[in-house]
């Protein structure tokens, strides 16, 4: 039997069955077609089946479809490294692959702990992390999420570090209302900042914890903090990167770089699992010496997979030359405008930033049976939680846009 992610098994049921894909239409088995309103778990930014990224895999796996990094070196995974050092921000001159998310900030962590023992500090090994974040499932990375739903069952092994709540107000949140959480935030620093390695944020956008959205100012603040009291600042762009909040990284609206940044998900167009961590040239040095001692020992089979590298390489190539910048503005357009016309008692708040949209009920309660609902009108969104969401393929047209938001409209339309 196949074991699936998050469900309990008891009561699993028969679940659609996929067997086609094009654009932002998924066949099912059935005869159904739904378009997918949340990319696949925000990957699939191109859509299903895309010419481009299937020929880049095939060119590929004609030469060779794997080879291991370690003693070894193949053009992709150079080229993939130089791209993402160009066009992340400045900075962030190294690369690390793994292969996935998770993967990507257990390296983070790893990284930032080893980096201050590699320059002679000792106790710097806690981590400051943001409530209702979620940074993976993974043993480190579920240490500094903060979603009882993910980490219950471990919460008696699991070494916490400091949580710190997102400044109120939003994105346009004023200074004052920024500066009341960066306060905090200091005063934790001056009074630990010798147990500190590193501040580890989803950057303006906490998406599984609930699709919190706050000021890229504390960015800005919180960067000049971590340098101020020597702790690494750490982005996990894995659900936020390549476009998703309107920016190619949401970093760039803070203006900001972080010490170290991971990258995944939409990284390689959801067609196989992959995972960058960059960092800057002051973590990198820290790992330089005479022997194994500093190195950074981590290497997983797949990092650097060709065939990953490949199509990761062509999806930059099409966000770059087909102006995916300016799809993602139309979608917060239409998303926005959309959103404006709901009104209910069930709705608590509308969150929307580039190609994400969240709609947050009273409870989980409002949204019992909307999963079906949205399948019989031909449209595929899983709720997190209590909360509502779409983050759909970039490339979805504006009708396929007002057919999803239309759905989600119906549904509120008809709660109590």
């Amino acid at each position: 039997m196949l074991w699936y992610p998050y469900t309990q098994m008891r009561q699993a049921g028969e679940l659609p069955k996929m067997i086609a894909g094009e654009g932002v239409m998924m066949h099912l088995e059935d005869g159904r077609s739904l378009i997918d309103g949340i990319s696949s778990w925000w990957a699939v930014i191109h859509g299903y089946n895309h010419p481009v990224l299937n020929n880049a895999l095939i060119s590929q796996v004609n030469k060779f479809a794997h080879v291991m990094l370690g003693g070894m070196t193949h053009r992709p995974a150079l080229e993939l490294a130089a791209t993402l050092v160009r066009i992340s921000p400045e900075g962030l001159n190294h690369v690390f692959f793994s292969d996935s998310g998770s993967i990507g900030v257990e390296v983070a962590l790893k990284m930032s702990i080893q980096h201050w023992r590699n320059l002679g500090y000792t106790g710097k090994h806690k981590i400051i992390s943001l409530r209702n974040g979620y940074h993976g499932d993974t043993f480190k990375a579920m240490e500094v999420s903060d979603d009882s739903d993910f980490t219950r069952a471990f919460a008696a092994v699991l070494q916490r570090g400091f949580v710190l709540d997102i400044p109120e107000g939003g994105f346009d949140a004023d200074i004052a209302t920024v500066q009341k959480a960066a306060d905090i935030l200091e005063a934790l620093l001056q009074q630990e900042h010798e147990h500190i390695a590193a501040f580890i944020v989803e950057p303006v956008v906490q998406c599984a914890g609930g699709f919190n959205i706050y000021s890229p100012l504390y960015l800005k603040i919180a960067r000049e903090l971590c340098t101020r009291y020597n702790v690494l600042f750490i982005f996990d762009e894995v659900a936020t990167g390549f476009g998703r909040t309107g920016k190619l990284f949401a970093a760039e609206h803070a203006g900001v770089t972080p010490d170290i940044m991971i990258v995944g998900k939409a990284l390689t167009a959801g067609y196989m699992g992959h995972a960058a961590t960059l960092a800057t040239t002051a973590v990198f040095d820290s790992f330089l010496g005479d022997n194994y001692e500093k190195a950074l020992m981590h290497g997983p089979t797949f990092m650097a997979n060709p065939l990953a590298c490949m199509v990761a390489l062509q999806s930059i190539d099409l966000i770059e030359s087909a102006h995916y910048l300016d799809k993602v503005a139309n979608i917060q357009r239409i998303i926005r405008e959309q959103f404006d016309t709901i009104t209910s008692p069930a709705v608590i708040q509308k969150r929307t930033l580039g190609a994400i949209g969240a709609i947050e009920m009273k409870n989980a309660e409002c949204l019992a049976g909307f999963k079906p609902f949205s399948q019989n009108k031909g449209v595929w969104l899983r709720p997190i939680g209590n909360v509502l969401y779409l983050m759909p393929p970039y490339i979805i047209s504006e009708e396929e846009l007002l057919t999803i938001l239309s759905v989600m409209k119906q549904w509120i339309a008809q709660l109590p």
